[in-house]
């Protein structure tokens, strides 16, 4: 399992825990083999525990709103935001232009893809906040849509 060397009052020592179960180990010490009781239970550690941060997705809606609306509900207006990091390829639309939901806004580069970024608002294009040629990251408001 594990080998250790130290030196007590100039006697080197080379010693090996050969295994440990409950409260014991069993040792080896210079080649002898000893058990010894630990003063408390000892747990061995199969494998390691994984600790993730929360993802928080980048969408404009708090978790509690529904995400989705009746067909003839009106859509509202908002920012459309880069999904993942990458680079602007092209740009579809201008300031001043109206657009439809599912119409084509731009293409990202991302990961050696091209990535077609759709609207899912309708209105008219008030802002555009990256061109093309431009590094985004995930999050970084693209398109601002008013009506």
């Amino acid at each position: 399992m594990k080998n250790f060397k130290f030196t007590i009052n100039g006697n080197a020592y080379e010693a090996d825990i050969l295994g440990i179960e409950d409260n014991i180990a069993e040792v080896s010490i210079n080649g002898v083999t000893y058990s010894v009781e630990i003063d408390r239970k000892m747990q061995t550690v199969k494998t390691p525990k994984l600790v993730r941060t929360l993802a928080v997705p980048s969408t404009d809606s708090h978790p509690s709103v529904s995400k989705t609306a009746s067909p003839s509900a009106p859509k509202g207006t908002g920012n459309i935001k880069s999904p993942l990091p990458g680079v602007i390829l092209d740009m579809y639309v201008r300031e001043g232009d109206m657009v439809k939901i599912g119409q084509k806004l731009l293409m990202l580069e991302a990961m050696k893809m091209e990535n077609i970024i759709n609207a899912d608002k309708e209105g008219k294009v008030t802002a555009i906040k990256a061109g093309k040629g431009d590094s985004v990251m995930e999050g970084d408001i693209l398109i601002v849509i008013g009506e």
